[in-house]
């Protein structure tokens, strides 16, 4: 995966979250991922899995593939 995808990733999954107003942990909670690893693909530590982008997505109520394209600007 290149670099910049990564990197969008990272920043979609935060701006997206904070969007719904939802903290870390509750997003790990219902995405059924563990905190630690959203913390570090957040924080850009690990790039996850097609399977956890769909269940970030899913619990982000938004298609998966809006985690991947460049952010919106604010």
């Amino acid at each position: 995966m290149a670099n910049s995808t990564a990197k969008n990733i990272r920043k979609n999954i935060v701006l997206y979250r904070k969007k719904s107003g939802l903290t870390q942990a509750a997003l790990s909670e219902l995405s059924d991922i563990s905190m630690d690893y959203l913390s570090e693909i957040e924080r850009g530590k690990k790039i996850p899995r097609w399977d956890k982008l769909d269940a970030i997505a899913d619990a982000l109520e938004i298609e998966t593939y809006k985690l991947v394209m460049k952010p919106e600007s604010s």
